[in-house]
């Protein structure tokens, strides 16, 4: 039985703080905040309840997998998932509004045609048919393995994107697929959305995040019941009864090393902790950032991905209950100045203090520009999200804004790190789970396989099999 300590309580360290402990490890998690979740948090007043993190969840069939290998009970009985249908409404800066349904193909493309015009399904289908490629290309190495020594292959573009125009230059980001395959500003703006999603500018992500909407639009997307804040508590009461023990209100100060390996740490008031395996869940760049910088000189690449956005959620708690039509979510896309929202109204007592009354989440994804001014921001999200509900400003309450600031403060960086995407010359790759130091290892949306609530499970997944199997483990199956 080895000793493990978990540096941060957010998911993709209880997720792999849960499977260790399972496999008969003593797993102590030090969490320098007095909650565990990370970024999956919740806002609460007078009734109100908010996510203020993630708001639906995609693949989770990463958490049935964990929940399934770490006790009896599987997922759906320790939270309520349902479908969200439809999966999304969009509201384009034309006016122009669709539907689409979740999961369904053939219903996105009729949706198209009705709402854009005949030949925009078909378009966006045929991009669809390219976007799997990328997927079936890189799921495996991206998702399921743990990051080769010389991850150099995932830097190619793996998008079969068309190649368009007289020098036949082909296409590299994302923006571009958009302009040259798609042809619409509304499918364009449609595609951008989900780059803007993860935390990613369109213009600057590399054609493989294509797969973003290919993966929600195939695996469908899902609401848990009580807010995303009630999966945190489930896979922390998980971790509970696997005897892991948790250690709140601690920061660790660094990592030690002893003949050359992990040894253990040091907390903030100078005791140290003895540990065969570190597993750090924090953000990379407020953890050994200096070390971190020395590998990027020594293989000249970034060891994690350089995010320059964050995410402003704006919680609006409004009187009268939603109207009939009402969905779940809606984009409203950028016009001018304004940015891309997206509205959440979850149809769930849990989140309101009765039928009369409603709470609503506006959420914008921002370049992090020291100028910016995040009041002026939040007024531009509310304007928008006016598209989304009826009334809204004679039904405000009161609302509460939360900021990258906000994020800085209760996870230690203020951008929101996407999940790891092929191409870009392996910018846009996470830290490896493995680091330099021998028995220390990354989980959790700074490392691989990236941001998000699916790819920050995968991470832990990924760190337990690494201890657990060693040098033998050759990914998840």
């Amino acid at each position: 039985m080895a000793r493990i300590v978990v540096i941060g309580a957010g998911l993709g360290a209880m997720a792999a703080a849960a499977r260790l402990a399972v496999a008969g490890h003593r797993v102590t998690v030090y969490e320098a905040g007095g909650t565990y979740g990370g970024a999956v948090r919740r806002f609460e007043r007078d009734g109100f309840g908010f996510d203020t993190g993630p708001g639906l969840l995609h693949l989770p069939a990463v958490y049935r997998d964990l929940f399934v290998k770490t006790g009896k009970e599987p997922l759906e009985e320790c939270v309520g998932l349902a479908q969200v249908d439809p999966a999304s409404r969009h509201v384009f800066a034309d006016g122009t509004r669709v539907d689409l349904p979740n999961a369904s193909r053939a219903g996105t493309v009729s949706a198209l045609d009705a709402a854009l015009g005949a030949g925009a399904g078909e378009r966006w289908g045929d991009f669809l048919v390219r976007a799997r490629e990328a997927w079936d290309r890189t799921r495996r190495p991206l998702l399921e393995e743990p990051q080769p020594a010389d991850p150099s292959a995932l830097g190619r573009e793996p998008y079969p994107a068309l190649k368009a125009g007289l020098l036949r230059r082909p296409t590299t980001t994302l923006a571009q697929i958009g302009a040259r395959e798609l042809r619409d500003p509304r499918l364009a703006a449609l595609l951008d959305s989900y780059a803007w999603s993860h935390g990613f500018d369109p213009a600057t992500a590399p054609a493989a995040a294509a797969v973003l909407p290919y993966m929600e639009q195939t695996f469908g997307t899902w609401y848990v019941s009580g807010g995303i804040r009630a999966l945190a508590d489930a896979v922390y009461e998980r971790c509970r009864k696997r005897r892991v023990e948790f250690v709140f209100d601690t920061a660790v100060d660094e990592v030690v090393e002893k003949d050359g390996r992990a040894a253990g740490v040091r907390l903030k008031g100078g005791e140290f902790v003895e540990a065969d395996h570190v597993v750090a869940g924090a953000p990379l760049p407020a953890l050994h950032r200096e070390q971190v910088v020395t590998w990027e000189r020594q293989d000249d690449r970034p060891r994690y991905p350089t995010v320059l956005t964050g995410r402003v959620t704006v919680c609006l708690a409004l009187r009268g209950g939603r109207e009939a039509g009402a969905v779940h979510r809606t984009v409203v896309h950028a016009r001018g100045d304004r940015p891309t929202v997206t509205v959440l109204r979850a149809d769930d007592p849990a989140l309101r203090p009765d039928d009369g009354h409603e709470s609503v989440t506006v959420t914008a994804t921002v370049g992090l520009d020291p100028e910016d001014d995040w009041a002026d921001i939040a007024r531009e999200m509310v304007a928008a999200a006016e598209a989304a509900v009826p009334g809204l400003r004679e039904r405000l309450l009161w609302q509460e804004v939360r900021t990258p600031d906000d994020t800085l403060r209760e996870t230690g960086a203020r951008e929101v790190p996407g999940p790891a995407l092929g191409g870009g010359r392996g910018l846009f790759l996470p830290a490896a789970n493995r680091s330099p130091i021998p028995g220390l290892h990354f989980a959790g949306g700074w490392s691989h396989p990236g941001g998000g609530l699916a790819h920050a499970g995968m991470s832990g997944a990924l760190v337990a099999g690494l201890i657990v199997e060693g040098a033998d483990f050759r990914g998840s199956r």
